[in-house]
């Protein structure tokens, strides 16, 4: 399901910053999505057949990157304007 701008009267700017916030929030759950889909595959596959003794540091460094990703959308999320 897309995301819905939340003004239906007028189009999405690409340099307002609630859009701008937006995007970096679809970014980071398909960051999400493809570490837990690769890394899912590579346990099971380790798992199944053959031991890889590297995949646990390939599993932190990543998690350590997106745990970064995350930390840098909620940084630079929008303040609200009173």
């Amino acid at each position: 399901m897309p995301i819905r701008w939340y003004s239906p009267a007028t189009p999405p700017d690409p340099a307002d910053p609630t859009y701008r916030h937006y995007e970096r929030i679809v970014n980071l759950t398909l960051h999400a999505s493809l570490f837990a889909a690769v890394n899912s595959g590579l346990w099971v596959v380790q798992g199944l057949r053959h031991p890889w003794v590297h995949l646990d540091w390939l599993t932190a460094v990543w998690a350590a990157l997106l745990l970064a990703h995350g930390s840098v959308v909620v940084l630079q999320r929008p303040r609200l304007q009173p």
